[in-house]
Protein backbone atom coordinates (compact mmCIF):
# COMPACT_ATOMS: atom_id res chain seq x y z
CA UNK A 1 0.00 0.00 0.00
CA UNK A 2 0.99 3.30 -1.24
CA UNK A 3 2.30 5.91 1.70
CA UNK A 4 0.70 9.45 1.13
CA UNK A 5 2.38 12.70 2.16
CA UNK A 6 0.66 15.95 1.39
CA UNK A 7 3.23 18.53 -0.10
CA UNK A 8 4.93 21.29 1.92
CA UNK A 9 3.10 24.62 2.11
CA UNK A 10 4.21 28.06 1.57
CA UNK A 11 2.66 31.04 3.23
CA UNK A 12 4.29 32.96 0.39
CA UNK A 13 0.47 33.61 -1.32
CA UNK A 14 -0.48 36.17 0.87
CA UNK A 15 2.18 38.61 -0.45
CA UNK A 16 0.84 38.87 -3.41
CA UNK A 17 -1.17 42.01 -4.60
CA UNK A 18 -4.89 41.81 -2.97
CA UNK A 19 -6.68 41.73 -6.41
CA UNK A 20 -4.38 38.73 -7.32
CA UNK A 21 -5.84 36.69 -4.41
CA UNK A 22 -9.11 37.38 -4.49
CA UNK A 23 -10.03 36.32 -8.53
CA UNK A 24 -8.35 33.36 -7.69
CA UNK A 25 -10.75 30.05 -6.42
CA UNK A 26 -9.61 28.69 -2.67
CA UNK A 27 -8.40 25.55 -4.32
CA UNK A 28 -6.11 27.31 -6.66
CA UNK A 29 -4.70 29.45 -3.62
CA UNK A 30 -4.24 26.25 -2.16
CA UNK A 31 -2.50 24.46 -5.00
CA UNK A 32 -0.68 27.24 -5.13
CA UNK A 33 0.35 27.28 -1.30
CA UNK A 34 1.74 23.80 -1.74
CA UNK A 35 4.52 24.42 -4.10
CA UNK A 36 6.38 26.13 -2.38
CA UNK A 37 6.54 29.18 -4.32
CA UNK A 38 7.38 32.97 -3.55
CA UNK A 39 5.49 36.09 -5.10
CA UNK A 40 7.79 36.79 -7.94
CA UNK A 41 7.19 32.88 -9.01
CA UNK A 42 3.54 32.95 -8.43
CA UNK A 43 3.09 36.20 -10.72
CA UNK A 44 4.94 34.58 -13.49
CA UNK A 45 2.79 31.62 -13.33
CA UNK A 46 -0.04 33.79 -13.64
CA UNK A 47 1.27 35.73 -16.13
CA UNK A 48 4.38 34.53 -18.45
CA UNK A 49 5.59 36.86 -20.58
CA UNK A 50 7.35 36.31 -23.79
CA UNK A 51 9.30 39.85 -23.18
CA UNK A 52 10.90 38.73 -20.25
CA UNK A 53 13.26 35.12 -21.47
CA UNK A 54 16.92 35.12 -21.17
CA UNK A 55 19.31 36.70 -23.85
CA UNK A 56 20.20 33.99 -26.04
CA UNK A 57 23.62 35.25 -26.75
CA UNK A 58 24.13 34.59 -22.96
CA UNK A 59 25.00 30.79 -24.02
CA UNK A 60 28.38 30.34 -23.96
CA UNK A 61 29.49 30.14 -27.77
CA UNK A 62 26.66 31.38 -29.07
CA UNK A 63 27.92 34.33 -30.34
CA UNK A 64 30.91 31.62 -32.78
CA UNK A 65 27.94 29.78 -33.76
CA UNK A 66 25.61 32.71 -35.26
CA UNK A 67 29.14 34.17 -36.57
CA UNK A 68 30.30 30.76 -38.07
CA UNK A 69 26.47 30.46 -39.47
CA UNK A 70 26.38 33.49 -40.96
CA UNK A 71 29.98 33.20 -43.04
CA UNK A 72 28.07 30.33 -44.12
CA UNK A 73 24.91 32.29 -45.50
CA UNK A 74 27.35 34.34 -47.19
CA UNK A 75 29.46 31.54 -48.82
CA UNK A 76 26.30 29.69 -50.12
CA UNK A 77 27.83 26.71 -47.79
CA UNK A 78 26.28 23.04 -47.93
CA UNK A 79 25.17 22.58 -44.33
CA UNK A 80 23.65 19.27 -42.85
CA UNK A 81 21.77 19.08 -39.37
CA UNK A 82 22.83 15.92 -37.80
CA UNK A 83 19.60 15.25 -34.89
CA UNK A 84 19.62 12.91 -32.42
CA UNK A 85 16.21 10.16 -33.38
CA UNK A 86 14.41 10.96 -30.02
CA UNK A 87 11.10 13.49 -30.24
CA UNK A 88 13.27 16.28 -28.69
CA UNK A 89 16.69 15.21 -31.22
CA UNK A 90 13.57 15.61 -34.12
CA UNK A 91 11.71 18.90 -32.81
CA UNK A 92 14.96 20.49 -32.34
CA UNK A 93 15.81 19.27 -36.24
CA UNK A 94 12.37 20.47 -37.21
CA UNK A 95 13.29 24.13 -35.51
CA UNK A 96 16.54 24.82 -37.12
CA UNK A 97 15.59 23.62 -40.25
CA UNK A 98 12.28 25.50 -40.37
CA UNK A 99 14.54 29.00 -39.11
CA UNK A 100 17.44 28.66 -41.76
CA UNK A 101 14.64 28.61 -44.34
CA UNK A 102 12.95 31.14 -42.97
CA UNK A 103 15.78 33.29 -43.05
CA UNK A 104 17.07 32.64 -46.44
CA UNK A 105 19.49 29.90 -46.54
CA UNK A 106 19.48 27.23 -49.07
CA UNK A 107 21.60 24.27 -49.18
CA UNK A 108 19.75 22.84 -45.76
CA UNK A 109 20.11 18.95 -45.32
CA UNK A 110 19.02 16.68 -42.41
CA UNK A 111 20.25 13.04 -41.37
CA UNK A 112 19.58 11.25 -37.84
CA UNK A 113 21.24 7.82 -37.00
CA UNK A 114 18.75 4.78 -36.79
CA UNK A 115 17.83 3.71 -33.30
CA UNK A 116 17.89 0.03 -33.81
CA UNK A 117 20.44 -0.41 -36.15
CA UNK A 118 22.47 2.80 -35.84
CA UNK A 119 22.13 3.82 -31.87
CA UNK A 120 22.34 7.07 -30.19
CA UNK A 121 25.57 9.64 -31.17
CA UNK A 122 27.11 11.43 -33.12
CA UNK A 123 29.03 9.07 -35.16
CA UNK A 124 31.83 8.72 -37.45
CA UNK A 125 30.58 7.21 -40.15
CA UNK A 126 28.20 9.38 -40.53
CA UNK A 127 30.58 12.10 -40.84
CA UNK A 128 32.50 10.20 -43.46
CA UNK A 129 29.44 9.76 -44.99
CA UNK A 130 28.36 13.70 -45.00
CA UNK A 131 31.98 14.79 -46.35
CA UNK A 132 31.80 12.77 -49.65
CA UNK A 133 28.24 14.48 -50.22
CA UNK A 134 29.47 17.87 -49.95
CA UNK A 135 28.75 18.96 -46.48
CA UNK A 136 30.86 22.26 -45.66
CA UNK A 137 29.30 22.56 -42.16
CA UNK A 138 27.51 20.34 -39.37
CA UNK A 139 25.17 21.44 -36.85
CA UNK A 140 24.69 18.71 -34.15
CA UNK A 141 20.99 18.60 -31.84
CA UNK A 142 20.57 17.18 -28.92
CA UNK A 143 23.43 15.10 -29.49
CA UNK A 144 27.39 15.01 -29.58
CA UNK A 145 28.72 16.30 -26.44
CA UNK A 146 30.72 13.55 -25.44
CA UNK A 147 31.53 12.22 -29.14
CA UNK A 148 34.75 12.72 -29.79
CA UNK A 149 35.89 10.07 -32.57
CA UNK A 150 33.01 11.90 -34.60
CA UNK A 151 34.55 15.19 -33.54
CA UNK A 152 38.12 14.11 -34.94
CA UNK A 153 37.04 12.21 -37.70
CA UNK A 154 35.54 15.69 -39.01
CA UNK A 155 38.55 17.78 -38.08
CA UNK A 156 40.72 15.46 -40.12
CA UNK A 157 38.42 15.74 -43.15
CA UNK A 158 38.51 19.82 -42.62
CA UNK A 159 34.76 19.81 -41.65
CA UNK A 160 33.59 22.48 -39.28
CA UNK A 161 31.02 21.00 -36.62
CA UNK A 162 28.60 23.46 -34.29
CA UNK A 163 27.86 21.35 -31.35
CA UNK A 164 24.29 21.80 -29.83
CA UNK A 165 23.46 19.69 -26.96
CA UNK A 166 22.14 19.66 -23.16
CA UNK A 167 23.70 16.81 -21.96
CA UNK A 168 26.14 16.86 -19.15
CA UNK A 169 29.49 17.37 -20.57
CA UNK A 170 32.60 14.94 -19.60
CA UNK A 171 36.04 16.47 -17.95
CA UNK A 172 36.76 17.46 -22.15
CA UNK A 173 34.62 18.59 -25.07
CA UNK A 174 35.02 17.52 -28.26
CA UNK A 175 36.91 18.98 -30.38
CA UNK A 176 33.87 20.92 -32.48
CA UNK A 177 33.94 24.05 -33.88
CA UNK A 178 31.97 25.90 -30.93
CA UNK A 179 30.39 24.16 -28.44
CA UNK A 180 26.77 25.66 -27.48
CA UNK A 181 25.58 23.89 -24.33
CA UNK A 182 24.26 25.95 -21.41
CA UNK A 183 25.76 23.27 -19.19
CA UNK A 184 28.99 23.18 -20.17
CA UNK A 185 31.46 24.52 -17.53
CA UNK A 186 31.72 28.38 -17.41
CA UNK A 187 28.00 29.13 -18.91
CA UNK A 188 26.57 31.49 -16.92
CA UNK A 189 23.16 32.00 -18.95
CA UNK A 190 21.12 30.13 -16.12
CA UNK A 191 19.19 28.09 -18.99
CA UNK A 192 20.78 24.52 -17.85
CA UNK A 193 17.05 23.18 -17.46
CA UNK A 194 16.62 23.63 -22.08
CA UNK A 195 16.46 20.87 -23.68
CA UNK A 196 18.19 19.81 -27.40
CA UNK A 197 14.95 21.25 -29.01
CA UNK A 198 15.20 24.68 -26.54
CA UNK A 199 18.95 25.02 -27.10
CA UNK A 200 18.34 25.02 -31.39
CA UNK A 201 15.29 27.58 -30.61
CA UNK A 202 17.51 30.05 -29.09
CA UNK A 203 20.42 29.39 -31.20
CA UNK A 204 17.69 30.55 -34.18
CA UNK A 205 16.65 33.32 -32.14
CA UNK A 206 20.36 34.54 -31.98
CA UNK A 207 20.44 34.10 -35.60
CA UNK A 208 17.89 36.47 -36.34
CA UNK A 209 18.60 39.03 -34.38
CA UNK A 210 22.38 38.68 -35.94
CA UNK A 211 20.28 38.81 -39.28
CA UNK A 212 18.67 41.34 -38.54
CA UNK A 213 21.51 43.23 -36.98
CA UNK A 214 23.04 43.40 -40.59
CA UNK A 215 22.29 45.78 -43.34
CA UNK A 216 24.11 43.26 -45.95
CA UNK A 217 21.82 40.24 -44.68
CA UNK A 218 18.20 40.20 -45.56
CA UNK A 219 15.56 40.89 -43.17
CA UNK A 220 11.88 40.07 -42.59
CA UNK A 221 8.98 40.09 -40.17
CA UNK A 222 8.97 36.44 -40.32
CA UNK A 223 7.46 35.33 -36.01
CA UNK A 224 9.68 33.15 -33.96
CA UNK A 225 6.39 32.21 -32.68
CA UNK A 226 5.69 29.97 -35.79
CA UNK A 227 8.28 27.66 -34.07
CA UNK A 228 6.54 27.31 -30.52
CA UNK A 229 4.61 24.32 -31.63
CA UNK A 230 8.12 22.69 -31.87
CA UNK A 231 9.37 23.86 -29.12
CA UNK A 232 6.45 22.25 -26.85
CA UNK A 233 6.52 18.71 -28.22
CA UNK A 234 10.32 18.67 -27.86
CA UNK A 235 10.40 19.73 -24.25
CA UNK A 236 7.48 18.10 -22.85
CA UNK A 237 8.50 14.63 -24.45
CA UNK A 238 12.65 15.18 -23.10
CA UNK A 239 11.04 15.74 -19.59
CA UNK A 240 13.27 18.96 -18.34
CA UNK A 241 11.99 21.12 -15.83
CA UNK A 242 9.14 23.64 -17.04
CA UNK A 243 10.31 26.84 -15.37
CA UNK A 244 11.39 29.87 -16.15
CA UNK A 245 11.49 30.58 -19.83
CA UNK A 246 11.11 27.04 -20.28
CA UNK A 247 7.45 27.51 -18.67
CA UNK A 248 6.76 30.49 -20.63
CA UNK A 249 8.01 28.96 -24.14
CA UNK A 250 5.75 25.77 -23.16
CA UNK A 251 2.32 28.04 -22.23
CA UNK A 252 2.90 30.02 -25.71
CA UNK A 253 3.66 26.71 -27.27
CA UNK A 254 0.63 24.76 -26.07
CA UNK A 255 -1.57 27.88 -28.08
CA UNK A 256 0.83 27.32 -30.94
CA UNK A 257 0.44 23.35 -31.04
CA UNK A 258 -3.59 23.71 -31.12
CA UNK A 259 -3.27 26.19 -33.62
CA UNK A 260 -0.41 24.80 -35.66
CA UNK A 261 -0.35 25.38 -39.36
CA UNK A 262 1.63 22.67 -40.02
CA UNK A 263 -0.39 19.80 -41.88
CA UNK A 264 1.51 17.18 -40.44
CA UNK A 265 0.39 18.11 -36.72
CA UNK A 266 -3.17 19.46 -37.98
CA UNK A 267 -4.02 16.13 -39.52
CA UNK A 268 -2.19 14.10 -36.32
CA UNK A 269 -4.55 16.00 -34.06
CA UNK A 270 -7.00 15.64 -35.63
CA UNK A 271 -6.24 11.68 -36.38
CA UNK A 272 -6.48 11.30 -32.26
CA UNK A 273 -9.65 13.82 -31.32
CA UNK A 274 -7.44 16.48 -30.30
CA UNK A 275 -8.09 19.12 -32.61
CA UNK A 276 -10.47 22.48 -32.05
CA UNK A 277 -9.76 21.94 -28.56
CA UNK A 278 -7.70 23.77 -25.80
CA UNK A 279 -4.81 21.36 -25.38
CA UNK A 280 -3.01 19.82 -22.08
CA UNK A 281 0.91 19.13 -21.60
CA UNK A 282 -1.15 15.72 -20.33
CA UNK A 283 -2.41 15.24 -24.38
CA UNK A 284 1.13 16.04 -25.92
CA UNK A 285 3.17 13.68 -23.15
CA UNK A 286 0.13 11.03 -23.47
CA UNK A 287 -1.89 10.70 -26.37
CA UNK A 288 0.20 12.58 -29.26
CA UNK A 289 4.35 12.16 -28.52
CA UNK A 290 3.91 7.84 -28.38
CA UNK A 291 2.67 7.67 -31.78
CA UNK A 292 5.81 9.85 -32.59
CA UNK A 293 7.67 8.16 -30.55
CA UNK A 294 6.52 5.20 -32.05
CA UNK A 295 8.16 5.56 -35.17
CA UNK A 296 12.20 5.48 -34.21
CA UNK A 297 11.34 2.99 -31.91
CA UNK A 298 10.16 0.68 -34.72
CA UNK A 299 12.44 1.87 -37.40
CA UNK A 300 9.77 3.53 -39.77
CA UNK A 301 10.45 4.75 -43.07
CA UNK A 302 8.53 7.97 -41.93
CA UNK A 303 10.19 9.85 -39.07
CA UNK A 304 8.82 12.72 -36.60
CA UNK A 305 10.38 15.40 -39.07
CA UNK A 306 8.55 14.40 -41.88
CA UNK A 307 5.36 15.53 -40.41
CA UNK A 308 6.76 18.57 -39.00
CA UNK A 309 8.04 19.50 -42.25
CA UNK A 310 5.27 18.01 -44.95
CA UNK A 311 3.90 20.82 -46.77
CA UNK A 312 1.05 19.31 -48.69
CA UNK A 313 -2.33 18.33 -46.15
CA UNK A 314 -3.30 14.88 -48.83
CA UNK A 315 0.28 13.88 -48.55
CA UNK A 316 0.30 14.18 -44.58
CA UNK A 317 -2.64 12.78 -43.72
CA UNK A 318 -1.49 9.60 -45.63
CA UNK A 319 1.61 9.81 -43.64
CA UNK A 320 -0.73 9.83 -40.48
CA UNK A 321 -2.17 6.78 -41.54
CA UNK A 322 0.54 5.17 -41.71
CA UNK A 323 1.79 6.80 -38.12
CA UNK A 324 -1.51 5.16 -36.48
CA UNK A 325 -0.74 1.55 -38.41
CA UNK A 326 2.75 1.49 -37.28
CA UNK A 327 1.61 2.69 -33.32
CA UNK A 328 -0.75 -0.57 -33.43
CA UNK A 329 1.98 -2.56 -34.69
CA UNK A 330 3.59 -0.94 -31.84
CA UNK A 331 1.17 -1.69 -29.16
CA UNK A 332 0.56 -5.33 -30.06
CA UNK A 333 4.48 -6.03 -29.17
CA UNK A 334 4.55 -4.38 -26.24
CA UNK A 335 1.45 -5.84 -24.90
CA UNK A 336 3.02 -9.19 -25.89
CA UNK A 337 5.98 -8.69 -24.42
CA UNK A 338 4.76 -7.16 -20.96
CA UNK A 339 2.32 -10.36 -20.80
CA UNK A 340 5.66 -12.74 -21.30
CA UNK A 341 7.96 -10.76 -19.13
CA UNK A 342 4.99 -11.06 -16.09
CA UNK A 343 4.81 -15.36 -16.57
CA UNK A 344 8.74 -15.29 -16.69
CA UNK A 345 8.78 -13.67 -13.34
CA UNK A 346 5.90 -15.80 -11.33
CA UNK A 347 8.75 -17.15 -9.48
CA UNK A 348 11.33 -14.17 -9.04
CA UNK A 349 13.16 -14.04 -5.98
CA UNK A 350 15.31 -10.69 -6.06
CA UNK A 351 13.94 -8.29 -3.73
CA UNK A 352 15.71 -5.47 -4.83
CA UNK A 353 15.14 -5.70 -8.84
CA UNK A 354 14.07 -7.57 -11.65
CA UNK A 355 15.53 -8.79 -14.51
CA UNK A 356 14.20 -10.57 -17.64
CA UNK A 357 15.29 -11.04 -21.17
CA UNK A 358 13.96 -13.29 -24.18
CA UNK A 359 14.14 -13.35 -28.10
CA UNK A 360 10.22 -12.36 -28.04
CA UNK A 361 11.32 -9.01 -27.06
CA UNK A 362 11.43 -6.04 -30.30
CA UNK A 363 13.98 -3.92 -29.23
CA UNK A 364 11.73 -0.88 -29.86
CA UNK A 365 9.46 -1.91 -26.62
CA UNK A 366 12.08 -2.70 -24.09
CA UNK A 367 11.81 0.26 -22.37
CA UNK A 368 8.46 0.73 -22.37
CA UNK A 369 8.33 -2.81 -20.76
CA UNK A 370 10.87 -1.96 -18.25
CA UNK A 371 8.90 1.48 -17.22
CA UNK A 372 5.82 -0.89 -16.67
CA UNK A 373 7.86 -3.64 -14.86
CA UNK A 374 9.19 -0.72 -12.51
CA UNK A 375 6.06 0.47 -11.80
CA UNK A 376 4.32 -3.06 -11.12
CA UNK A 377 7.31 -4.22 -9.10
CA UNK A 378 7.96 -0.70 -7.64
CA UNK A 379 11.77 -2.08 -8.05
CA UNK A 380 14.42 -1.30 -10.62
CA UNK A 381 13.57 -3.07 -13.76
CA UNK A 382 16.17 -3.98 -16.08
CA UNK A 383 14.81 -6.12 -19.34
CA UNK A 384 17.10 -7.55 -22.49
CA UNK A 385 16.07 -8.55 -26.41
CA UNK A 386 18.58 -11.03 -27.29
CA UNK A 387 18.99 -11.13 -30.71
CA UNK A 388 19.91 -14.69 -32.94
CA UNK A 389 23.76 -14.26 -32.13
CA UNK A 390 22.81 -14.07 -28.02
CA UNK A 391 23.68 -10.42 -27.58
CA UNK A 392 21.15 -8.60 -25.39
CA UNK A 393 20.48 -4.94 -26.01
CA UNK A 394 18.71 -3.68 -22.71
CA UNK A 395 17.25 -1.51 -20.88
CA UNK A 396 16.67 -0.45 -17.65
CA UNK A 397 14.42 1.91 -15.42
CA UNK A 398 13.70 3.03 -12.07
CA UNK A 399 9.99 3.47 -10.21
CA UNK A 400 8.66 6.79 -9.00
CA UNK A 401 10.23 7.78 -5.88
CA UNK A 402 13.54 5.58 -5.86
CA UNK A 403 16.60 7.83 -5.46
CA UNK A 404 19.46 4.65 -6.70
CA UNK A 405 21.31 5.22 -9.96
CA UNK A 406 21.40 2.59 -12.90
CA UNK A 407 24.08 3.90 -14.31
CA UNK A 408 25.79 3.25 -10.99
CA UNK A 409 24.08 -0.42 -10.62
CA UNK A 410 25.29 -0.99 -14.39
CA UNK A 411 29.09 0.10 -13.43
CA UNK A 412 28.70 -2.36 -10.79
CA UNK A 413 28.35 -4.88 -13.05
CA UNK A 414 30.41 -3.60 -15.80
CA UNK A 415 32.92 -6.54 -16.48
CA UNK A 416 29.86 -8.65 -17.76
CA UNK A 417 28.81 -5.51 -19.76
CA UNK A 418 29.56 -4.83 -23.49
CA UNK A 419 28.83 -1.10 -22.75
CA UNK A 420 26.38 0.53 -20.44
CA UNK A 421 25.23 4.56 -20.47
CA UNK A 422 22.49 7.11 -19.41
CA UNK A 423 20.75 8.55 -16.62
CA UNK A 424 20.02 7.57 -12.79
CA UNK A 425 16.68 6.92 -13.96
CA UNK A 426 16.80 5.52 -17.20
CA UNK A 427 19.63 3.79 -18.55
CA UNK A 428 20.90 1.27 -21.54
CA UNK A 429 22.91 -1.66 -21.59
CA UNK A 430 24.42 -4.37 -23.85
CA UNK A 431 25.81 -7.67 -22.46
CA UNK A 432 26.38 -11.48 -23.96
CA UNK A 433 24.10 -14.16 -22.59
CA UNK A 434 26.63 -16.59 -21.24
CA UNK A 435 27.03 -13.59 -18.85
CA UNK A 436 23.42 -13.04 -18.08
CA UNK A 437 23.69 -14.76 -14.45
CA UNK A 438 27.17 -12.87 -13.35
CA UNK A 439 25.53 -9.74 -14.08
CA UNK A 440 22.27 -10.47 -12.11
CA UNK A 441 24.42 -11.44 -9.16
CA UNK A 442 26.31 -8.59 -9.60
CA UNK A 443 23.36 -6.09 -9.62
CA UNK A 444 22.72 -8.84 -6.24
CA UNK A 445 25.67 -7.43 -4.85
CA UNK A 446 25.23 -3.77 -5.56
CA UNK A 447 21.40 -3.70 -3.95
CA UNK A 448 22.66 -5.90 -1.18
CA UNK A 449 25.85 -3.20 -0.22
CA UNK A 450 23.35 0.11 -0.65
CA UNK A 451 21.31 -2.45 1.80
CA UNK A 452 18.54 -1.42 -0.59
CA UNK A 453 15.40 -2.28 0.96
CA UNK A 454 12.08 -2.35 -1.15
CA UNK A 455 10.37 0.81 -0.04
CA UNK A 456 6.53 1.47 -0.02
CA UNK A 457 5.56 3.58 -2.88
CA UNK A 458 5.23 7.14 -1.58
CA UNK A 459 2.55 9.53 -3.05
CA UNK A 460 2.57 13.14 -2.43
CA UNK A 461 -0.42 15.27 -3.03
CA UNK A 462 -0.86 18.96 -3.09
CA UNK A 463 -4.21 19.54 -0.77
CA UNK A 464 -7.90 18.09 -0.15
CA UNK A 465 -10.57 19.20 -1.95
CA UNK A 466 -14.04 18.34 -2.21
CA UNK A 467 -15.95 17.13 -5.19
CA UNK A 468 -18.09 20.86 -5.55
CA UNK A 469 -14.97 22.59 -5.78
CA UNK A 470 -14.08 20.65 -9.20
CA UNK A 471 -16.05 22.87 -11.39
CA UNK A 472 -15.81 24.62 -14.61
CA UNK A 473 -14.06 28.02 -13.06
CA UNK A 474 -11.70 25.87 -10.86
CA UNK A 475 -10.94 24.37 -14.94
CA UNK A 476 -10.24 27.56 -16.19
CA UNK A 477 -7.78 28.78 -13.86
CA UNK A 478 -6.54 25.14 -13.12
CA UNK A 479 -5.59 25.57 -16.77
CA UNK A 480 -4.22 28.95 -16.58
CA UNK A 481 -1.56 27.79 -13.99
CA UNK A 482 -0.56 25.07 -16.15
CA UNK A 483 1.57 23.66 -18.23
CA UNK A 484 2.03 20.96 -15.71
CA UNK A 485 5.48 19.08 -16.09
CA UNK A 486 8.64 18.18 -14.76
CA UNK A 487 9.42 21.14 -12.31
CA UNK A 488 5.44 22.03 -11.90
CA UNK A 489 4.23 18.21 -11.66
CA UNK A 490 0.60 18.03 -12.26
CA UNK A 491 -1.29 18.75 -9.21
CA UNK A 492 -2.53 15.18 -7.02
CA UNK A 493 -5.58 16.07 -4.71
CA UNK A 494 -7.32 14.26 -1.99
CA UNK A 495 -10.51 13.27 -1.96
CA UNK A 496 -12.12 12.14 1.50
CA UNK A 497 -15.17 9.80 2.01
CA UNK A 498 -16.05 8.90 -1.34
CA UNK A 499 -18.71 6.52 -2.33
CA UNK A 500 -18.16 4.10 -5.35
CA UNK A 501 -21.62 4.09 -7.18
CA UNK A 502 -21.12 2.59 -10.16
CA UNK A 503 -18.14 0.68 -11.83
CA UNK A 504 -17.76 -0.47 -15.50
CA UNK A 505 -14.72 -1.91 -17.24
CA UNK A 506 -13.43 -0.06 -20.42
CA UNK A 507 -11.60 -1.04 -23.48
CA UNK A 508 -7.48 -2.13 -22.58
CA UNK A 509 -8.61 -3.59 -19.27
CA UNK A 510 -9.47 0.45 -17.84
CA UNK A 511 -11.97 0.97 -15.35
CA UNK A 512 -14.65 3.65 -15.26
CA UNK A 513 -16.08 4.37 -11.57
CA UNK A 514 -18.83 6.90 -10.70
CA UNK A 515 -17.72 8.41 -6.74
CA UNK A 516 -20.18 10.40 -5.14
CA UNK A 517 -19.41 12.55 -1.71
CA UNK A 518 -19.89 11.20 1.25
CA UNK A 519 -20.86 12.60 4.64
CA UNK A 520 -17.84 12.30 6.65
CA UNK A 521 -19.98 11.86 9.82
CA UNK A 522 -22.08 9.45 8.67
CA UNK A 523 -22.31 6.35 6.99
CA UNK A 524 -24.52 7.90 4.25
CA UNK A 525 -24.61 9.68 0.74
CA UNK A 526 -25.27 13.06 1.00
CA UNK A 527 -29.30 13.55 -0.09
CA UNK A 528 -29.33 17.11 -0.84
CA UNK A 529 -26.74 18.63 -3.01
CA UNK A 530 -24.92 15.23 -3.58
CA UNK A 531 -22.17 15.99 -6.23
CA UNK A 532 -21.08 12.81 -8.40
CA UNK A 533 -18.24 13.14 -10.91
CA UNK A 534 -16.50 9.81 -13.15
CA UNK A 535 -12.87 8.75 -12.68
CA UNK A 536 -10.47 6.36 -14.27
CA UNK A 537 -8.66 3.67 -13.01
CA UNK A 538 -6.20 3.54 -15.43
CA UNK A 539 -4.33 -0.28 -16.14
CA UNK A 540 -4.93 -0.93 -12.49
CA UNK A 541 -3.04 -3.83 -10.66
CA UNK A 542 -4.93 -7.05 -8.95
CA UNK A 543 -4.31 -5.55 -6.03
CA UNK A 544 -6.32 -2.50 -6.76
CA UNK A 545 -8.97 -4.53 -8.47
CA UNK A 546 -9.31 -6.72 -5.61
CA UNK A 547 -10.20 -3.28 -3.46
CA UNK A 548 -13.11 -1.80 -5.85
CA UNK A 549 -16.10 -2.45 -4.61
CA UNK A 550 -19.20 -0.56 -5.07
CA UNK A 551 -21.37 1.00 -2.06
CA UNK A 552 -17.63 1.39 0.38
CA UNK A 553 -16.26 4.15 1.29
CA UNK A 554 -12.73 5.43 0.13
CA UNK A 555 -10.71 8.23 0.07
CA UNK A 556 -8.70 8.95 -3.49
CA UNK A 557 -5.87 10.27 -4.58
CA UNK A 558 -6.43 11.62 -7.99
CA UNK A 559 -5.48 14.16 -11.14
CA UNK A 560 -8.28 16.19 -12.37
CA UNK A 561 -8.75 16.17 -16.16
CA UNK A 562 -11.10 17.08 -18.87
CA UNK A 563 -12.14 14.59 -20.72
CA UNK A 564 -13.86 14.86 -24.42
CA UNK A 565 -16.30 12.31 -25.58
CA UNK A 566 -18.30 13.01 -29.16
CA UNK A 567 -18.07 16.65 -28.63
CA UNK A 568 -18.92 17.16 -25.48
CA UNK A 569 -16.64 17.94 -22.35
CA UNK A 570 -16.52 16.55 -18.96
CA UNK A 571 -14.53 16.52 -16.06
CA UNK A 572 -13.14 13.48 -14.64
CA UNK A 573 -10.54 12.46 -12.16
CA UNK A 574 -7.70 10.33 -12.71
CA UNK A 575 -7.16 7.87 -9.67
CA UNK A 576 -3.26 7.19 -8.82
CA UNK A 577 -4.39 5.68 -5.51
CA UNK A 578 -7.32 4.48 -3.46
CA UNK A 579 -7.90 3.18 0.54
CA UNK A 580 -10.86 1.43 1.45
CA UNK A 581 -12.29 3.21 4.89
CA UNK A 582 -15.25 1.19 4.98
CA UNK A 583 -12.34 -1.91 6.22
CA UNK A 584 -11.47 -0.32 9.90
Amino acid sequence: MAIWKQRLQSDFINGLQRQDVEKLPDLIQRLLLARGLDQDQISKVLNPKLSLLADPFAIKGMDLAVSRLVRAFKNNEKICIYADFDLDGASGLGILKDGFENLGFKEISFYQPKRLSEGYGFHPHAVEELHHLGIQLIITVDVGITSHAAFNKARELGLDVILTDHHLPSETLPDAYCVVNPNQKDCTSGLKYLCGAGVAFYLIRALKRAFSEDSQLPNNDWDLKDLLDLFCIGTLTDMVPLVDDNRVLVKHGMVALQNTKRPGLKALLTALDLSNRVLSSQDVSIKFAPKLNALSRMESNILPVHIYLEKDMKKAEQMVDQILQNNTTRQSLQSDAEGKAFELLKNWTHEDFVFVSSKDFHRGVIGLIATKLSQEFNRPAFVGSENSEGMIVGSSRLPSGHDSSLVEALNSAGAFLNRFGGHSAAAGFELHSYNTSQFMQALASYYESLKYNHKELEIDFDTTAVLSEINSQFMKWYDHIGPYGVGFVTPILRFNNMIIDRVSELKGGHLKLQLIDCDADQNAIKTTDKVKIDALLFSPSEKIRSVVSLGEKYDVLGEVQKNYFKNRETIQILIKDLKNISIS
